[in-house]
C-alpha cells in the first residue's frame, strides 16, 4: 500500500464508498486533460494602483485581442471598444450612458448577448465547476444556463432569449452585466505572480494590495521596497524612517495617514518647527499624484523629508556600528561631515555639500537622536506596530510571499541571486555559518519570517537580531532583493555628483545575460527542464535605449518595464505584463497615454506543443490525489474498509 491506512481513513470522510472514489477519478482525470490555465506576472508596481488595476480588468490587453478575435468583422472596431470598457468597468460605464438618457432595451439584449459570447471564451479552459465558482451567487443559475445554451437550435434559442428578457424586465440587467464582467476578468487570469515592489514611490500601495486580496490565486515574491515595509510593520525604526522618507518625498501623504492611519502630525510639527527658516531645496518632493485627503505644501513635505532623513542617517549609523557582519562602515557618513566648512570626506576625497543646516546633530556625537527626534521615531514606531490596516497587509505580503517561488519549471524571484565577480554564488557569513545560492535565500526568509512572527519572550536576542537585519535586506550588498554595492541615499541628496551617486549592480546581472550561468542558476535550484525559465524584475528595462526584457536566448525575462510613474523617463514604456498561457509565452509592452492605448502584444516562445493541466506543477498534485483515491477505492473493493453507502 502506498498510502499508511490512517491517512486513507481520514479521507475516507470525504470519499465514503467506491463510486465515490470512481466519481472523483474521473472528475480529476477530466480536468488533467484541460489546456493550462493562464500565468500573469507582474513586477515592480510601486503603489500604481489605477494602472495596475487597469491591467488586471483588461487582462493587459487580452480581452480586447480576444474580443477582435471572436467578433473580427462583425464589430466596428468602436463597437469592440464599446464592449471592452464595459467589461473593464461595468459600473462606470453603465453610470454614464444613464446621465446620457434611459439606457434602450435592445442594448441590454445586445450587450448582455455579446458579453455571454466572450464569457464562453473565457471559460473555455476550465471546467463547468470551476466556472461556477466565479460566478455570482445571485445570478450563477442564468449565467450558466446561458453559458451552456446553444441558442442555434431553434427550441433552445427561445429559452435563451426569455432568459435574456426576463433579466431586462426585472431591472436586473446592470446587476447581470456588472456581475457577468467581473466573471470575465476573473477567468481570463487564472494565477497571477507578483515579482516584487508593491510598495513606494506610486500614491496607493494599499489599494494595490486590497486588489490582490480580492484575486483568488496568487503568489508574491518579496521586493526590497517590500521587505523595507515589513520591517517596519516588525518595528524596526531604519525600515520606519525609510519608507517615510520616500513617501514624503514622493508626496505619498495619502498612502500614510489615509491608508494605514500613520499619525504624521508629530513629524510636521518638528519639521516646521525645526527647519522653519530652511528652504529645504535638496528635500524637494516629486509632485507625480495629487492627494486626495491629506494635502500637504510642498514647502512643508520638504522639511518633513528633510527631518525624517537626518533620523534615518542616524539610525542607519547606530545599526551599522552594532552589526560590523554588515560590512557597511563606509556608508556611516555623518561623523565625516566637517561642519564648520560643509563638506564631507567620502573615499578620501573632501567634497562640497549642497546643504549644510543640520541643527538636529551634534558634531561631537553625530549619530545620536536629540531628545526631540528620539521622542518623534517612538511614537512613529508605535503608530506603524497598531496600524490595523498595515498589518493585516504585511501578513497578507507573508502568507502569500516568500525571497524565491518554483513554479512549473520557472524560478521567480525579484532582485538577484547574488555572485562573485568569478560567476561563483557569493556567500553571506552568518554566527549560523556561511549561505550561498539557494541556501542563502533559503536562510534571509527564515530571518523575514523570524522578524515577524518570532515570540521576543522566547528568544529576544534573536528576535532583535532578524528585525534589525530587515534593512540589510532593504539595502545590503548581499541582499538579493537589492544587488548593489551600496544605497547612495546620501550622495544623491547631498553631493550630487554622479560618480558618487552611482551604484554598481551585482555581477549576477552581468553572468546572468549568458544561457549557461541562467542554467547553472536553475540548477541550483533544482530545475533541468527543457523548458525553464527566470523571471525577475528590480531593474528597469530601458527600452528607449534599445533594452530587451528577453535574455540569455530566451532563459531570463525581466519584467520591471517602468509601471510607476518615476521610472517612465527612464525605461520609455509604461512597464510589462509576462503572459504565460497554454501555446505560448507573450509580452504585454504598455504604452505611456493619457488614454486607453491597447498593449502591444508579441509571441517570445511557442511551446512545442499545447500544454495541459497534466503538464503543470498542478497537474502534478491531482495525479498524487488520483493515486490517493485509486488506493482508496481498492481498499473498499478489497473489503480491507468498510464503505458508507448512505
Amino acid at each position: 500500500m502506498k498510502r499508511d491506512r490512517d491517512y486513507l481513513r481520514l479521507l475516507g470522510n470525504e470519499f465514503p464508498n467506491a463510486d465515490a472514489c470512481a466519481a472523483e477519478i474521473i472528475n480529476l482525470r477530466a480536468i488533467l486533460g484541460l489546456p493550462k490555465g493562464n500565468e500573469y506576472f507582474f513586477s515592480d508596481i510601486h503603489g500604481e494602483y489605477k494602472s495596475f488595476i487597469h491591467l488586471l480588468r483588461s487582462a493587459s490587453g487580452v480581452v480586447r485581442e480576444r474580443i477582435r478575435e471572436i467578433f473580427g468583422n462583425m464589430l466596428l472596431k468602436s463597437e469592440q471598444d464599446a464592449l471592452a470598457e464595459l467589461i473593464y468597468y461595468p459600473t462606470e460605464r453603465l453610470s454614464e450612458m444613464k446621465k446620457e438618457g434611459e439606457i434602450p432595451d435592445e442594448w441590454y439584449r445586445t450587450m448582455i448577448h455579446r458579453l455571454v459570447i466572450v464569457a464562453r471564451v473565457a471559460s473555455s479552459k476550465f471546467t463547468r465547476s470551476k466556472v461556477r465558482k466565479q460566478m455570482p451567487p445571485t445570478y450563477a443559475y442564468a449565467i450558466d444556463e446561458l453559458l451552456s445554451i446553444d441558442e442555434n437550435i431553434p427550441n433552445r434559442a427561445i429559452y435563451y432569449q426569455e432568459i435574456i428578457n426576463s433579466i431586462i424586465s426585472t431591472e436586473a440587467a446592470d446587476e447581470f452585466i456588472i456581475a457577468l464582467s467581473n466573471m470575465i476578468d476573473s477567468l481570463f487570469i487564472d494565477h497571477l505572480h507578483i515579482i516584487g515592489d508593491l510598495f513606494d514611490r506610486g500614491p496607493r500601495a494599499d489599494y494595490v494590495i486590497d486588489e490582490l486580496m480580492k484575486f483568488r490565486s496568487v503568489d508574491i515574491q518579496w521586493g526590497n521596497h517590500d521587505v523595507s515595509w515589513m520591517g517596519a510593520a516588525s518595528g524596526n525604526q531604519s525600515c520606519i524612517a525609510t519608507v517615510l522618507r520616500i513617501a514624503t518625498g514622493y508626496n505619498s501623504f495619502d498612502v500614510l495617514e489615509d491608508g494605514y492611519g500613520i499619525n504624521l502630525r508629530g513629524l510636521s510639527m518638528f519639521a516646521a518647527e525645526t527647519y522653519k527658516d530652511d528652504p529645504c531645496d535638496c528635500f524637494r518632493p516629486h509632485l507625480l499624484d495629487k492627494n486626495k485627503y491629506d494635502s500637504v505644501s510642498p514647502d512643508l513635505a520638504a522639511k518633513m523629508c528633510k527631518a525624517i532623513t537626518v533620523i534615518e542617517l542616524k539610525l542607519e549609523g547606530q545599526l551599522i556600528e552594532k552589526h560590523p557582519e554588515y560590512k557597511l562602515d563606509k556608508r556611516r557618513l555623518l561623523h565625516k561631515i566637517d561642519f564648520e566648512n560643509g563638506t564631507v570626506e567620502i573615499n578620501g576625497k573632501t567634497w562640497k555639500m549642497k546643504d549644510t543646516n543640520f541643527p538636529t546633530i551634534d558634531p561631537k556625537d553625530p549619530y545620536k537622536l536629540s531628545r526631540e527626534e528620539e521622542q518623534l521615531i517612538k511614537s512613529l514606531t508605535y503608530s506603524f506596530l497598531h496600524s490595523t490596516r498595515l498589518q493585516r497587509q504585511i501578513r497578507y505580503l507573508y502568507s502569500h510571499g516568500s525571497m524565491y517561488f518554483i513554479t512549473n519549471n520557472n524560478l521567480l524571484f525579484h532582485g538577484c541571486i547574488p555572485m562573485t565577480d568569478k560567476g561563483e554564488f557569493l556567500a553571506w557569513e552568518s554566527p549560523e555559518g556561511s549561505f550561498s545560492g539557494k541556501a542563502l535565500m533559503d536562510y534571509f526568509e527564515k530571518k523575514i519570517i523570524d522578524a515577524y512572527f518570532l515570540d521576543p519572550e522566547l528568544d529576544a536576542e534573536k528576535k532583535q537580531e532578524a528585525v534589525d537585519l530587515m534593512w540589510y535586506l532593504w539595502c545590503g550588498p548581499v541582499s538579493p532583493l537589492f544587488g548593489k554595492d551600496k544605497m547612495a541615499t546620501f550622495e544623491n541628496i547631498f553631493i550630487g555628483e554622479p560618480s558618487l551617486s552611482k551604484e554598481t549592480y551585482n555581477a549576477y546581472y552581468k553572468f546572468s545575460q549568458d544561457e549557461d550561468y541562467c542554467n547553472k542558476i536553475l540548477k541550483e535550484f533544482g530545475i533541468e527542464a527543457e523548458i525553464s525559465h527566470i523571471i525577475n524584475g528590480h531593474v528597469p528595462v530601458k527600452v528607449a535605449k534599445g533594452e530587451k526584457p528577453v535574455k540569455a536566448n530566451g532563459k531570463l525575462y525581466v519584467i520591471d518595464g517602468g509601471l510607476s510613474k518615476a521610472y517612465h523617463a527612464r525605461t520609455g514604456i509604461a512597464g510589462y505584463t509576462l503572459i504565460i498561457g497554454s501555446r505560448s509565452i507573450e509580452l504585454a509592452e504598455h504604452k505611456i497615454s493619457d488614454k486607453e492605448v491597447p498593449p502591444e502584444l508579441y509571441k517570445t516562445e511557442v511551446m512545442p506543443k499545447r500544454l495541459l493541466v497534466r503538464d503543470t506543477d498542478i497537474g502534478d498534485r491531482l495525479k498524487d490525489q488520483i493515486d490517493d483515491l485509486t488506493q482508496l477505492m481498492e481498499c473498499y473493493r478489497q473489503g480491507i474498509f468498510r464503505e458508507n453507502q448512505g
